[in-house]
């Protein structure tokens, strides 16, 4: 987990205002138009910067009945432990987006997760942010 100055250990709040600055950061750099995975390895390299843990594609598992069951789920980004990020670069994000990550936060049992879509001209409107 990142941690401050202090030593004590980042809530996901602060995690994710970092994610935020980072992502906004990226997209100022790249502006839209790239595909979904060069915006998460450079958006991995800035959270990393940030001195943030970044784990990218993290196999989720499904569990039917008690057996675990591969589906090929994956989570895009995992931050710190805490919060699922899934990026996408689409016209708009579509319900079935936030239901995505709705079920991804269910399934990995984290609380909090945020969508971004880098394909938006003006990038603080693209983010979602849901918390279970």
């Amino acid at each position: 987990m990142g941690q401050k100055e202090d030593g004590s250990v980042l809530i996901s709040g602060e995690v994710t205002e970092l994610i935020i600055g980072g992502a906004i950061e990226v997209h100022r750099a790249l502006g839209p138009g790239l595909l979904e995975s060069a915006y998460e390895a450079c958006l991995a390299r800035e959270l990393s910067m940030r001195n943030l843990s970044v784990r990218r594609q993290v196999p989720l598992p499904v569990f039917y009945k008690g057996e675990e069951v591969e589906c090929g789920y994956r989570i895009d980004m995992m931050i710190n432990d805490q919060v699922i990020v899934e990026l996408k670069c689409v016209d708009e994000i579509a319900p079935v987006h936030t239901a995505q990550l709705l079920t991804y936060l269910r399934l990995s049992s984290k609380r909090v997760g945020l969508l971004i879509n880098f394909h938006a001209s003006v990038l603080k409107d693209a983010i979602v942010r849901r918390a279970l």
